[in-house]
């Protein structure tokens, strides 16, 4: 049995957080309230002056594996979680070769097993992220497959992406959507706007985002599936999902720690470390995805962690892939620039990055109950850092070296310590 005491316990599913203990026996959360440290424990874990909440629960990494193993690898894509607080996260299919059979997905289920925390998968929607034609769905969820996404690709077919729906609604899994136009960019991973007039480039214009999202919750009505629009970027954006949700479509969205933190201008100073897709966009569109977070618009915080190579990042900025690492420094962005800021409680932010990604999926994590798999993690709100060096092989993001608040202590899985700064 493991304890931890004297920590500020949240409990996401009930809305609370009390000063409490934690007792954990047999990869579960035997009991959570006030005991004695005279037990029969293996390990004391001292949690005073900290935050005890659920693991955090990230929908949107990409490990890069198989395939690309210079920029990541599932292994230390899984240790980068632990050491960001994250126990479960959900792997994109674009790798080479794609998540779309049942081979390639169970090599990633079986890799990640080797891992401390729990790394799941989604699957491909088309064959070969093509978007001609749909994946054996069936075969790929019996094989696994945690839900379903073209992640990287929008799928322009309308036809293919209602018969897609219409197949996850049937599996009772959630269809993930990446929403850019490519008809309507020019050169991707910069906003088309003053920046890039700046940088004499045209750019990605909201509508990009903003059309195909418009069609894409009209389908997802009409289909009765779960239908999750993957980081959301523009104002017009937010908007379509706020209505959509309203009409009874059951439609998520997540935004990432970027898009909330940073705008386009962030490109003038950081370079092909702030390009991404899609785009940061203006500040108008930053206050809207802010609004969505506080409203219950935008239900989800996922890092859509990118990693890529120092020399692909070196490039010049029209050449340099797009993308970020983000799970290192997620929980303390939304520590720093939500909760600080007055946007959202703590317990709201635990909610949007654990409970409510593990409700999208139907996993049995996110809570703070009796019963409750022992998935936690630990952290100080208050302790100021810079993350100068990361578990990721790679470093590509524009928040090296900012002072952030909430140290991540202890990540523990299934019962285990994962991840551990030495001071607990």
């Amino acid at each position: 049995m493991i304890l931890i005491q004297g920590g500020r316990v949240i409990d996401p599913e009930k809305q609370e957080e009390r000063i409490g203990d934690v007792i954990i026996e047999g990869g579960r959360i035997r009991a959570v309230g006030t005991f004695p440290d005279t037990g029969d424990y293996e390990k004391v874990i001292r949690a005073f002056g900290c935050v005890v909440a659920p693991g955090l629960v990230d929908i949107h990494v990409h490990f890069r594996d198989p395939g690309f193993p210079h920029k990541e690898d599932i292994g230390t894509g899984a240790a980068a979680a632990a050491a960001g607080g994250y126990t479960t996260v959900v792997c994109m299919a674009n790798t080479k070769p794609a998540v779309d059979n049942p081979e390639t997905l169970r090599y990633v289920i079986e890799e990640g097993k080797k891992t401390g925390i729990h790394v799941l998968s989604a699957a491909a929607v088309t064959v070969g992220l093509k978007g001609h034609q749909l994946t054996d769905m069936k075969a790929l969820r019996e094989a696994g497959a945690a839900g379903f996404t073209d992640d990287g690709i929008p799928l322009m077919d309308a036809g293919i992406l209602s018969a897609a729906m219409e197949q996850a609604a049937l599996l009772g899994v959630p269809v993930s959507l990446h929403e850019e136009d490519p008809g309507r960019i020019k050169e991707n991973g910069i906003n088309h706007g003053r920046v890039s007039e700046t940088l004499g480039i045209y750019g990605s214009p909201s509508e990009a985002e903003e059309t195909l999202i418009a069609r894409d919750v009209k389908i997802a009505l009409a289909t009765g599936a779960k239908v999750n629009i993957q980081h959301i970027s523009t104002a017009g954006g937010v908007e379509q999902i706020r209505q959509a949700r309203k009409q009874g479509a059951d439609v998520t969205a997540e935004v990432t720690p970027h898009h909330f933190t940073l705008t386009e201008d962030a490109v003038l100073k950081y370079g092909t470390l702030a390009k991404m897709n899609p785009p940061l966009r203006t500040e108008k569109d930053r206050q809207a995805l802010l609004e969505g977070l506080r409203d219950g618009t935008i239900t989800i915080i996922a890092t859509d962690h990118a990693p890529h190579s120092r020399d692909e990042k070196n490039r010049p900025l029209t050449q340099a892939p797009s993308g970020i690492t983000g799970l290192e420094t997620s929980l303390a962005l939304g520590i720093t620039e939500l909760v600080q800021r007055g946007h959202l409680t703590m317990v709201q932010l635990i909610e949007k990055m654990s409970l409510n990604p593990a409700r999208l999926y139907g996993l049995d994590c996110g809570r703070m109950a009796e019963g409750a798999p022992a998935d936690l993690v630990i952290f100080d709100p208050d302790e100021e850092f810079c993350p100068e060096t990361f578990y990721s092989r790679a470093d590509n993001t524009p928040f090296r070296g900012w002072k952030l608040k909430g140290k991540v202590r202890c990540t523990i899985c299934g019962g285990r310590i994962v991840y551990s700064d030495r001071q607990m």
